[in-house]
């Protein structure tokens, strides 16, 4: 194993390095009267200020309890000798506005989060950040402003709901928005489905599968900047709170060593993310999110980097959506850690990164036990769900500039079928769910990309009708909108340019044949190059949206999904 360029040990401290200017001075008087009103003795004015980003919220089961983890880590940051200040910023729920005109400010959240921790951290300056996230677009919003900021930080995964129980088996939330479909087929009670949806979330946590929230919590485990099994415990737990106690030491420790997160966020580590976010067959959606995480680093990050790493790494992880156990049930055999232990074995893993410990990753990973024997939930190398990437990059006349599906094996390789195309999600779900959707269809819903939508909508409302009337095998369907980590079936997404902008997409009509093909990772309209260059140009492009606010600004900036959907940048 090499040795880092340059170790922790060998950098300045950063105590007091962006507020000792702000308390030190007699002129700094005004700033030292405002501390003292919020708690401020004499002696915290010679003591590193660390920020505890809060998304402590009511509005969803993902965050409820995080004010409580938050308090945890500002005793954590205290024991250790710095001063802790707490502070919130906002979360929404992609749970409950899913499948609603709510749903386009989901993606937008995850700018706001990364622009106000970076705002509040950069105008109190702090010294050194805990964020806490629980939702989707937590995690990434607290990266971005992590990376942006480049104070030594560390981030803190609010943890994963524990599964609810309906007629004795496992259920979430994926569960009941399958059950709508079956419903409306006429397979599910009006009363079963009351019942379950009034079981399926029994608490606090994040969605309880290997959806986006869990995905990305363990992707910034594996990126190096979460403590180790962060990712992979339940929301409520003494495991939790300790660990949000032990992140606010961390930072303390991280100011010692003078370790700044672009130190621990490099390509490397950018890779080791990507790993085990294959290995879990974790969700469509960490392509875009880790996407925008490198920009904001610094990092040249890229979809090709998908495919290249997808083609060595396989799928152990037997989860939810397309596998069968829980979050819980992987944090009940021992967490992300074994994991990363086999894939590191393997020599899958650059094991020469550094970690919010301040060690590096093979040295964290060094005495981590293997999972017990007998377990299923992850699987060997010689016996693997899939041998390669479930994460598909797609080229081809439909998407000349990527898309990405999520392609377990389960739904086939290729298929090949007749497009029947909406222009929203809302027409995709009334058709699906009044039967009009039949066996070889290919289901188009374009214009809700980035910026058509704007704000690139998540399709588990119409995806998940699609498997729970029975034809997940039978129907594709592909979109310049997301979708959710829950989502499985055989869909693609992220298709780049969208719509809006005059992308192929806008160019399908009812009857066109369409061919996905896995193998060949290409997405290709069947139409003669003739008949598309006479599209082309008698095609009208869309008017805006009309909206005002975040959602016009939004609009305004967003680069397309193969950049991330990215707002801070001149991507395009």
């Amino acid at each position: 194993m090499k040795s880092p360029k340059k170790s922790a040990k060998s950098r300045p401290a950063l105590h007091r390095h962006w507020s000792g200017p702000l308390v030190e001075a007699p002129e700094r008087a005004p700033s030292r009267a405002m501390l003292h009103a919020v708690g401020f003795e004499r002696g915290d004015f010679a003591k590193s200020q660390v920020g505890i980003a809060s998304t402590w919220s009511q509005v969803t089961p993902c965050n409820i309890h995080i004010d409580q983890l938050a308090i945890a880590s500002a005793e954590g940051v205290a024991k250790a000798g710095s001063k802790p200040l707490i502070f919130n910023t906002i979360t929404i729920s992609d749970g409950i506005s899913m499948g609603t005109q709510g749903m386009k400010y989901s993606l937008v959240s995850r700018e706001v989060i990364a622009d106000s921790i970076e705002t509040v951290a950069g105008c109190e300056l702090f010294d050194g950040l805990v964020a806490i996230g629980g939702c989707d677009k937590n995690m990434p919003g607290c990266l971005i402003a992590i990376a942006r900021l480049n104070r030594p930080a560390v981030f803190v995964y609010g943890g994963t709901i524990l599964p609810g129980c309906f007629q004795t088996r496992d259920v979430d939330i994926v569960s009941v928005f399958e059950a709508v479909g079956a419903h409306a087929q006429g397979k599910m009670s009006g009363d079963d489905l009351a019942s379950l949806e009034a079981c399926a979330i029994p608490g606090a946590g994040s969605c309880g599968g290997m959806y986006t929230a869990n995905t990305m919590a363990s992707a910034i485990e594996a990126l190096g900047m979460s403590l180790p099994n962060s990712s992979a415990q339940n929301a409520i737990s003494s495991a939790k709170k300790e660990d949000a106690r032990n992140a606010g030491a961390a930072v303390h420790r991280l100011l010692d060593l003078g370790l700044r997160p672009l130190d621990i966020m490099t390509r490397k580590a950018f890779e080791n993310a990507i790993t085990v976010v294959i290995a879990l067959g974790g969700s469509t959606n960490a392509v875009l999110h880790l996407l925008a995480i490198a920009h904001a680093a610094g990092v040249k990050l890229a979809l090709d980097d998908f495919t290249r790493i997808g083609k060595r790494v396989p799928v152990l992880a037997d989860l939810k959506p397309s596998g069968k156990y829980v979050m819980a049930a992987l944090v009940g055999i021992g967490g992300l850690t074994p994991l990363m232990k086999m894939l590191l074995d393997q020599g899958l893993l650059h094991g020469d990164c550094l970690t919010v410990t301040g060690q590096t990753v093979a040295d964290n990973l060094r005495h981590v036990k293997p999972y017990p024997p007998g377990q299923d939930i992850i699987r060997s190398f010689d016996n693997p769900i899939k041998p390669t990437s479930h994460l598909v990059v797609f080229y081809g006349n439909l998407a000349p500039m990527g898309a990405v599906g999520k392609i377990s094996g389960k739904e086939g390789e290729r298929f090949t079928g007749t497009a029947r195309v909406f222009n929203s999600e809302e027409a995709t779900q009334k058709a699906i769910l009044g039967g009009k959707i039949r066996k070889g269809d290919v289901v188009v819903i374009r214009y809700e990309g980035p910026k058509g939508g704007p704000g690139m909508r998540e399709m588990l409302a119409p995806t998940s009708a699609i498997m729970g009337r029975g034809l997940g095998k039978d129907v594709a369907l592909i979109t310049d909108g997301r979708f959710s980590g829950g989502t499985h079936g055989f869909v693609v997404g992220h298709i780049s340019p969208e719509a809006h902008l005059g992308g192929p997409l806008a160019l399908i009509k009812n009857g066109d044949t369409i061919t996905i093909d896995a193998r060949a990772r290409t997405l290709d309209l069947e139409v003669p190059t003739r008949e598309m260059a006479k599209r082309r140009k008698a095609l009208k492009l869309r008017k805006p949206v009309k909206a005002r606010g975040v959602l016009a600004k939004y609009a305004d900036h967003v680069s397309q999904a193969h950049l991330g959907a990215i707002t801070d940048g001149s991507l395009g």
